[in-house]
C-alpha cells in the first residue's frame, strides 16, 4: 500500500517542494493522505533554509508513533531523503508507524506487547 510506504511519501514530498508548493501546505497534505490510509501514525520532519537565509526544522505529526522497544523495530517505517533546491539543500524524514494486522499485508504481523484483551467473564451456573 502506497499510502503506508515511508520511501514513497518521501518521494511525494520531494517532488511537491521541486515544484514550489509552500512546506507547510505539501507536508499537511502528505500527512494527511498516510492518515486516511489507517496509518496508527505520521511524522515528517524537513530541515534546512526555509524561506530565510537561517536554517531551522519543523515537524509535522499526528496519531500515534511509538519510538523506543522492540515493537518500533517491526511497527515503524522510515525514510530520508535530501532535495537540491534553489536555496539550499532541504532533508526530509519520513516515519509511519504500520497498523496491526495479522496476515501482513497492510501491517505488521507482530502484536505490540502492551496490546490487552480483555475478555468476557464466564457465566456460573
Amino acid at each position: 500500500n502506497r499510502g503506508l510506504c515511508a520511501i514513497a511519501q518521501a518521494e511525494s514530498l520531494c517532488y511537491k517542494l521541486m515544484e514550489g508548493i509552500a512546506v507547510r501546505r505539501a507536508c499537511y497534505g502528505v500527512l494527511r493522505f498516510v492518515m486516511e490510509n489507517n496509518a496508527k501514525g505520521c511524522e515528517i520532519i524537513i530541515s534546512g533554509k526555509l524561506r530565510a537565509q537561517r536554517a531551522k526544522s519543523m515537524k509535522f505529526k499526528d496519531g500515534y508513533m511509538i519510538t523506543s522497544g522492540d515493537a518500533a523495530n517491526h511497527y515503524i517505517d522510515e525514510a530520508t531523503r535530501s532535495i537540491k533546491l534553489k536555496q539550499g539543500v532541504l532533508g526530509i524524514k519520513v516515519k509511519i508507524m504500520l497498523p496491526y494486522d495479522p496476515s501482513g499485508r497492510e501491517g505488521c504481523k507482530v502484536v505490540q506487547p502492551d496490546v490487552v484483551t480483555v475478555l468476557e467473564p464466564k457465566a456460573e451456573k
